[in-house]
């Protein structure tokens, strides 16, 4: 045993330099140091674990919200290391150039979630209803990681000299630790539930087509999302200057067009007050290939880059043809015009003519503008009625609406079930993410809208069910292992006090109870209370060898040797 102690501690030392040297950029072994450290750098590892803490809930929140951040690594290593030093009795001194890093990222961290809350407020709702999704997980998660945080809460009790702050450390440390054994009581997700409950798959309908792989609201974008099996087609529906319905999101045409070269005094104008030869003119596929704006161009072939280049705004009229000849029901929204507009009364009965005049079966065209609705029904009144107006199933009944289409945020899982049990169907949108759909599925909506059906498509079953019974064993299985390993770290960082307890020996004094607790945290101090603890037993007489095994069987000898010299002049003075 003894001739691998040189190994041991070279391996020690590597591991020590290693975390000092990034850390804190203290390479050398004299730079090193086991004293307590400075209220200074605890301060800074309080920041470093508060930036930590935001950067996760920020990338969860883009995460959820699907754009595409780096992750945060750079700041998850220099707080792993922190813990490192605590764990090992390493003084804390975090160097300058990362702490200005820490900073940065605190502070960008805080105004990038500050600026969330002003201008995307209603983008939170994603990250509340994806805790339903991934609430158990997080919950184990975080009960793996405060367990494992044990060892270092043990670490630190054994070394404060204070009792009160060693009952007060234990009391916040058990106090989390009970309410993450106890937060399942309060998590609730629709996919905890009997599989023999699952109801039928979501149809997906093709939101503004497939927006992800072609320009939106293109015939390419709605022939994409015909390829991928969908069983419907959403659109935003405008009507021009001379009263032609045409497919455009936004309010002016700038984003999706090629406006500012053609008309550029007109760009910022509404695209309503634009004749649909004008409309027709812009080039709508142009921008999809400049702006990239889901990262997808680059899997595009040369045909559909080229096919892409030539697109243009598409009408009412052909995306019905399209609909009709693929046998696909359509469902749009229609903006009214400006009061100035020469169409603002009649922009209804624009788009009732289109629908007539085409060759679509009425059953197939879902109609949910809420204005003249009475006026709708009389003309065509085999047109499905649709709102995205949550109202009450008889008021709903009353207005002959037979499908509800609502955002996701309002979905609520008691609520699809009742409308489910009036005969009112549920459509929920924008639902892009397999989580999220797999969430859907489990709440009983009949169909998603999505402007990424290519990815929906390529979930068959929702991505985790289970039922009460199998969560609550996980839940108790994990609260048992937890309080196990957790029992266990204490014991094990105080098993020397523990078994001098167990063996009656009251021979020890209290430098020998000290060095035995510190033995593996080596410190400034391990050399002099060594000395003590000699001459100690010399004074007293040592009882057998099997008493001075305690301290050399574990090693103490090499870490003295180690760390510090025991000096002559030590012993001199004792």
């Amino acid at each position: 045993m003894v001739k691998h102690q040189p190994l041991q501690v070279y391996e020690r030392q590597l591991c020590l330099s290693c975390l000092t040297g990034i850390y804190g950029c203290r390479w050398k072994r004299y730079q090193r140091s086991h004293d307590d450290s400075s209220k200074w750098e605890c301060s800074w590892f309080f920041l470093l674990c508060c930036s930590f803490l935001l950067l996760l809930v920020w990338s969860y929140f883009w995460l959820e919200a699907r754009n595409d951040y780096n992750e945060f690594n750079c700041v998850g290593k220099p707080h792993i290391l922190a813990l490192c030093h605590i764990a090992l009795g390493q003084q804390l001194n975090l160097y300058w150039i990362h702490k200005i890093v820490v900073l940065a990222i605190l502070l960008s961290t805080i105004t990038g979630v500050v600026s969330i809350d002003d201008f995307w407020q209603d983008e939170w709702d994603i990250v509340i209803i994806s805790l339903q999704f991934t609430g158990p997980f997080l919950h184990i998660g975080a009960l793996a990681a405060v367990t494992a945080l044990g060892w270092v809460i043990a670490n630190q009790v054994v070394r404060m000299e204070r009792s009160r702050l060693q009952v007060v450390t234990l009391v916040i440390y058990v106090s989390i630790l009970l309410v993450l054994y106890l937060v399942p009581l309060f998590i609730s997700s629709t996919c905890i539930m009997d599989r023999s409950k699952l109801g039928a798959r979501p149809a997906v309908i093709g939101r503004r087509g497939a927006p992800m792989l072609a320009p939106e609201h293109t015939i390419m974008s709605f022939s994409k999302a015909l390829q991928q099996k969908v069983t419907a087609l959403e659109a935003d529906v405008t009507i021009s200057l001379d009263g032609v319905p045409f497919l455009m999101r936004d309010r002016t045409l700038r984003r999706t067009t090629n406006v500012d070269k053609l008309f550029p005094a007109r760009q910022d104008h509404d695209a309503s007050f634009f004749n649909w030869t004008e409309i027709r003119s812009l080039n709508a596929g142009l921008w999809f290939l400049r702006d990239d704006p889901y990262w997808t161009v680059q899997y595009m072939s040369e045909k559909d880059r080229n096919r892409t280049a030539n697109q243009t705004v598409c009408s009412l009229a052909e995306l019905l043809r399209l609909a009709a000849r693929t046998n696909r029901s359509v469902i749009f929204s229609l903006r009214r015009p400006p009061p100035q507009h020469p169409r603002h009364q009649l922009w209804v009965s624009d788009a009732l003519k289109v629908i007539q005049r085409s060759s679509i079966l009425p059953e197939q065209v879902m109609w949910t503008p809420d204005w003249y609705r009475k006026k709708v029904r009389a003309a065509v009144p085999l047109l499905q009625q649709t709102s995205d107006e949550k109202l009450p199933v008889a008021e709903l009944k009353e207005r002959g609406i037979s499908t509800l289409t609502l955002h996701y945020s309002q979905a609520r899982a008691q609520d699809i079930r009742q409308f489910s049990g009036s005969n009112v169907s549920v459509n929920v949108y924008p639902v892009n993410e397999p989580w999220l759909y797999s969430l859907m599925w489990c709440s009983g909506v009949q169909s998603v809208s999505s402007d990424a059906p290519h990815i929906l498509k390529k979930v068959p079953n929702p991505i985790w069910i289970m039922s009460a019974d199998e969560y609550g064993l996980i839940w108790i299985t994990s609260d048992l292992i937890s309080v196990a390993t957790v029992i266990g770290i204490f014991i094990f960082q105080n098993y020397h006090l523990i078994r001098w307890k167990m063996s009656g020996m009251r021979s020890y004094n209290p430098e020998q109870i000290m060095l035995s607790a510190v033995v593996r945290q080596p410190s400034r101090d391990v050399s002099l209370m060594k000395e003590k603890l000699i001459f100690s037993e010399i004074s007293n007489g040592v009882g057998s060898t099997d008493e001075l095994s305690v301290y050399t069987g574990n090693g103490l000898d090499a870490y003295a040797r180690d760390d510090i010299m025991m000096p002559a002049r030590h012993a001199s003075k004792l």
